[in-house]
C-alpha cells in the first residue's frame, strides 16, 4: 500500500448492491427455478431478471395486492402442464 492511498471512507465488502434494489434470500422449488432458467435463456435474460420482471407483470396487471391465489395462478401459468 502506498502513503497517499486513504481507505478512511471505504466501505467493507465485496459488492456495491445497485439502487432500488434489495438482496433476499428465496427458497424456490427446483422446477420452477428450472423453468424461469429455461425461459430466461431463451430471452437472452438472467433467470433474476425474468424473475422479478413476472413479479412486476403480475402486480401492475391488478391494483389489488398480490394474494396467494394470484401467486399461484402466476406459477401455474410459468409452469409447465405435468
Amino acid at each position: 500500500m502506498r502513503e497517499h492511498d486513504d481507505f478512511s471512507h471505504g466501505q467493507q465488502g465485496s459488492v456495491i448492491n445497485a439502487d432500488g434494489k434489495t438482496r433476499v434470500t428465496l427458497y424456490l422449488d427446483d422446477d420452477l427455478l428450472a423453468v424461469f432458467g429455461e425461459r430466461a435463456a431463451a430471452q437472452g435474460l438472467g433467470y433474476q431478471t425474468l424473475i422479478n420482471e413476472t413479479l412486476r407483470a403480475s402486480l401492475s396487471s391488478e391494483t389489488a395486492p398480490l394474494t396467494e391465489a394470484k401467486l399461484r395462478q402466476v406459477l401455474h401459468e410459468m409452469l409447465p402442464a405435468a
